[in-house]
């Protein structure tokens, strides 16, 4: 049985989405989204956090990422955490988190774009190629 492992995270994309195509021939597409988050803090007014997430898009919806997505762009990212672990050239044990999207709406672009309906892409994660891909 699988345990709970789901996320949702929504902001903007720091830099142009990478695009690659695996020997095995799935695509995967990273990109990192930076989301805020605004809150009180006492008299000073309020205060601005910004979180960095890495996030991974695999087969159709990863070359719908590809294509759609820019620096800038906002999106919606549902998906699920995943944490790889390796040793550096150093010998040291490193790791990292990051987020496997299963589904990703695009938000309406804003500067100098046409007003546009929310884009939604969604994959259905199938698990026996998802196995596979790794």
């Amino acid at each position: 049985m699988n345990s709970l492992n789901s996320i949702l995270v929504e902001g903007n994309l720091v830099r142009d989405p990478d695009s690659k195509v695996l020997p095995s021939g799935n695509q995967v597409c990273d990109f990192t989204l930076a989301s805020n988050r605004y809150y009180k803090s006492g008299d000073s007014g309020q205060e601005k956090e910004v979180s960095y997430f890495d996030v991974e898009a695999w087969s159709r919806l990863g070359a719908s990422c590809a294509q759609y997505l820019k620096k800038g762009r906002g999106v919606r990212v549902v998906g699920r955490l995943k944490q790889d672990r390796w040793i550096d050239s150093e010998g040291k044990q490193r790791a990292k988190v990051k987020i496997v999207a299963e589904h990703v709406e695009f938000k309406a672009q804003k500067r100098g774009a046409k007003k546009e309906e929310e884009e939604t892409v969604q994959e259905e994660v199938d698990e026996t190629s998802a196995a596979s891909v790794f």
